[in-house]
């Protein structure tokens, strides 16, 4: 079994040291009756793999739809009375 490598049972009974190397080692792998079954990692890591690679204002000027001329109006209206 690799070092990274824990079976449900033993991750249980050593959830603490499970912790302790998602946070300062790499990925931890956890077994469920011999299959792969869930990866802890480090909050730092599942930021970056979270984390968007553009802000909003790049990905809106990426996107295909940008090279359309989009009109918009704003009603003026008046909104309706309401009666309370």
């Amino acid at each position: 079994m690799d070092q990274n490598t824990w079976q449900l049972q033993d991750a249980k009974t050593k959830f603490s040291q499970l912790v302790d190397s998602a946070m300062h080692h790499k990925p931890q792998f956890v077994t469920k009756h011999g299959n792969n079954a869930v990866v802890i990692i480090s909050f730092e890591e599942y930021i970056k793999l979270t984390k968007p690679k553009d802000d909003l204002v790049t990905f809106l000027r990426n996107s295909p739809l940008s090279e359309n001329d989009f009109e918009f109006t704003r009603n003026k209206d008046m909104p309706k009375d309401i009666e309370l």
